[in-house]
């Protein structure tokens, strides 16, 4: 058994479990998407519950290597690489038809009251994002492009939650009003 064996399980049963949810994405799908035995799947993965986790990790570092791209990029200054990153999950939204959603958000609304370890393993990758945005309004405050006023920590966290919430909203009016909505307070009142 091999570590792509194990990798093309992850990546194609968290595309099913990001277009259908996680109770409503079973291992015979997942097995028929990664085009994998049955015996496959225990080999890498104790449970279902273990899958969920570890897709949770690919979500989280797939969100992470976006970010990473877009936070090395010099010519931009941390607040326009914060505009850039809500961008470039704009774009990927309206790529899908303003379906699906956050992945990691999906989860933990349908995941984090029914088990504690994907519970704690969904707020780390939501502390995970938070972080990425308060280390970026921290630099936006050292460059003066942002109030001192605010909290990065405490900011960051709102960020996400935010946007979170305008997420929901997408999927329900199938358009990008929800986010816009969204960036233009973030930007307008809160990171001005």
């Amino acid at each position: 058994m091999s570590e792509e064996t194990r990798q093309r399980i992850i990546e194609a049963g968290a595309d099913l479990v990001h277009q259908k949810g996680f109770n409503n994405t079973g291992l015979k799908d997942i097995l028929r998407a990664a085009d994998v035995p049955k015996g496959s799947f225990y080999f890498y993965f104790a449970n279902k519950e273990a899958f969920g986790i570890a897709i949770v990790d690919h979500f989280s570092k797939g969100f992470r290597d976006m970010t990473d791209a877009i936070r090395r990029d010099t010519s931009l200054t941390p607040l326009e690489k914060v505009r850039a990153i809500f961008h470039a999950l704009g774009k990927h939204f309206k790529d899908h038809g303003y379906t699906r959603g956050c992945p990691l958000g999906n989860l933990a609304q349908e995941m984090s009251d029914l088990s504690e370890p994907f519970r704690a393993s969904l707020s780390s990758a939501l502390d995970g994002m938070a972080g990425i945005f308060a280390e970026l309004v921290a630099e936006a405050q050292a460059a003066g492009e942002v109030s001192t006023d605010l909290d990065p920590h405490d900011t960051g966290i709102f960020i996400v939650e935010s946007s979170h919430g305008a997420l929901i909203r997408m999927k329900v009016s199938k358009s990008d009003e929800p986010l816009e909505i969204n960036e233009k307070f973030i930007f307008g009142k809160i990171l001005k």
